[in-house]
């Protein structure tokens, strides 16, 4: 993709968010990643709900994250997300959770494409596919 599509968000830690040591608890960060991803899609036109409602599951079948410092309860963080890559059948979603600017954590999410009804992977929606191929109809 030349111009991949591209969101951003603002989201202050809760103190839910946190861990004993008062630090942003390790797993939350997928959490911070589905809120940017959900965003995303929201973006390109084609909210999850609304693919849900088409018949179409995006489940999760692959996460990384690199953890480069630490969030505390009130910090303000920016979560930063693009399309990464994509197939007929899989997306990769990239994201970045920062503080002030300086990177806390990097990764990314692979979803397969479902199909809800047959619970079986099919290709993307040809709504998604086809805004997905098209970079001149950025979201930005």
């Amino acid at each position: 993709m030349s111009q991949p599509y591209k969101t951003h968000l603002t989201y202050e830690v809760s103190y839910a968010d946190t861990d004993r040591m008062g630090f942003v608890y390790y797993a939350n960060y997928l959490v911070f990643f589905e809120r940017t991803r959900s965003r995303l899609l929201a973006d390109v036109g084609y909210p999850y709900p609304k693919l849900e409602a088409d018949g179409f599951g995006l489940p999760v079948i692959e996460a990384h994250v690199d953890y480069r410092a630490s969030a505390t309860y009130g910090d303000l963080l920016d979560f930063h997300g693009w399309l990464d890559s994509h197939t007929a059948t899989r997306l990769r979603v990239a994201c970045e959770v920062r503080k002030q600017g300086a990177l806390l954590a990097v990764g990314y999410t692979v979803h397969a494409c479902l199909n809800l009804q047959s619970m079986k992977p099919t290709r993307l929606p040809s709504r998604l596919a086809e805004t997905l191929a098209d970079p001149s109809d950025s979201h930005e």
